[in-house]
């Protein structure tokens, strides 16, 4: 991103740095709270985070993730 922004308690970078955990779930509520009011302050990182939701997802998808299965090496 060109420009960084705060928003909602966190900048760009931060919100970039927990978005993964976010679309697992795996954020603490005042985390996820933070993310999703900067999410919905910034264009940005909002189309970035839509892309990498459907990739994540697309990825997943494709390589049949199973959430039972113990961590790899």
């Amino acid at each position: 991103m060109s420009t960084e922004k705060s928003v909602g308690g966190l900048k760009c970078s931060e919100v970039l740095e927990r978005l993964s955990d976010y679309l697992d779930a795996e954020l603490a509520a005042e985390e996820r709270v933070k993310v999703e009011a900067h999410l919905a302050g910034c264009d940005a990182c909002t189309r970035f985070g839509g892309e990498f939701g459907a990739v994540v997802t697309a990825l997943r998808a494709r390589l049949g993730r199973n959430d039972d299965a113990p961590p790899g090496p």
